[in-house]
């Protein structure tokens, strides 16, 4: 069973990441409690909608007619909160049993932020719960387009963490469970996910975007662009050390199936740190296979932009170079239109000329 502290590992990591993240889990097993929590130990404000609740407008705005005529969307009042607050956790309870007009009005808070005319602020973290339809009262499946936005996680009672609590205080019982194994989320961290989910999707490519076909299947975590761009900031501040992290992370954003297998790539490729590779402390191996090649070029590009400097795009360069045209040709594109104004054009961009031109980033 999952711990406490992986849940809370990927909680942290979500909202670090700016992802929503979807607590599933049976009614009374302390799903509320445990945001209320977070909220008290991080020190910042926390505003509940329960969904069940609310109508479309609460959510949308509600429409007010100015002294000269004009109509605004007024934000409720939990959302100035949050905005006076600077941010902190919105958290959306009972979103199974919110109406399907609510849920779609839900959407464009949980990914854009935005109440009405009001925008949250950039920190605000995004947690929703729900109970399954089959024990929710009065509850829906969810909508593929809703269910797609928010990483699935599935919380259970623990009942040590709930001993703990009883005697101590839930607070103290779960700041005990909440350990610091987050990476900074350097460049560094971010090209190394960039890779790993790049060098994935380009040996398994039918697994970029499956929604599931069958009525009802499209409720839960599935493989979409935005689920694999998720997964790819989330991974970006979980270490390899956190496997049953990564695997909640992988499973929750795009399914079980395609979760687990990109585990396993991931594990069996051993790539080395784009950045000891760009920097010319290891080699770049002859024998990896095209899709680690794949992943290890991704991430070496993805450093070089970071860091803006001419220094750093022509090393990129020099590794470019030293594979094959088409297996390089993605990132030599992604280089050659993030170029430095001071940068001298390197001779290996012949070897890409006609890639380039095709891509309009050369005249023809």
């Amino acid at each position: 069973m999952t711990s406490t502290s992986d849940l809370l590992t990927v909680l942290r990591a979500a909202g670090r990441a700016d992802v929503p993240v979807l607590l599933w889990g049976s009614p009374g097993t302390g799903k509320s409690g445990l945001v209320a929590s977070l909220g008290r130990l991080d020190r910042l404000h926390t505003a509940t909608v329960i969904g069940s609740l609310r109508e479309p407008a609460d959510l949308a705005g509600l429409p007010v007619v100015q002294s000269d005529g004009s109509v605004v969307l007024a934000a409720p009042r939990w959302a100035r909160e949050l905005v006076e607050a600077d941010g902190g956790y919105l958290f959306l309870d009972e979103l199974s049993t919110a109406p399907p007009a609510v849920q779609a009005a839900m959407l464009r808070v949980a990914m854009e932020k935005v109440v009405g005319d009001l925008t949250l602020p950039a920190g605000t973290r995004i947690i929703a719960a729900a109970n399954p339809a089959d024990v929710a009262a009065g509850g829906w499946e969810l909508e593929p387009p809703t269910a797609n936005r928010f990483l699935h996680l599935t919380h259970r009672p623990d009942l040590d963490t709930f001993a703990d609590g009883l005697a101590a205080g839930f607070d103290a019982a779960t700041a005990h469970r909440d350990e610091d194994r987050l990476r900074p989320g350097t460049d560094a961290d971010r090209a190394r996910s960039v890779g790993q989910v790049l060098g994935f999707l380009r040996s398994r490519p039918q697994r970029f975007d499956d929604c599931p076909q069958a009525p009802g299947a499209g409720g839960g975590a599935w493989p979409s662009p935005r689920t694999w761009h998720h997964l790819q900031r989330v991974l970006t501040y979980l270490s390899e050390d956190t496997a049953e992290a990564r695997r909640l992370a992988a499973v929750g954003l795009v399914g079980e199936a395609a979760g687990m297998e990109f585990l396993t790539w991931v594990r069996h490729s051993d790539l080395p740190e784009p950045t000891a590779v760009l920097d010319g402390l290891v080699d770049l191996d002859p024998d990896l296979r095209d899709d680690q090649r794949f992943a290890l070029l991704s991430g070496v590009a993805s450093v070089a932009i970071a860091r803006g400097t001419a220094q750093a795009w022509e090393a990129a360069w020099e590794v470019v170079r030293r594979v094959p045209v088409d297996v390089a040709a993605v990132a030599a594109r992604t280089l050659f239109a993030a170029r430095p104004a001071d940068a001298a054009v390197p001779e290996a961009v012949l070897d890409f000329e006609p890639v380039l031109a095709r891509a309009g980033l050369l005249p023809a």
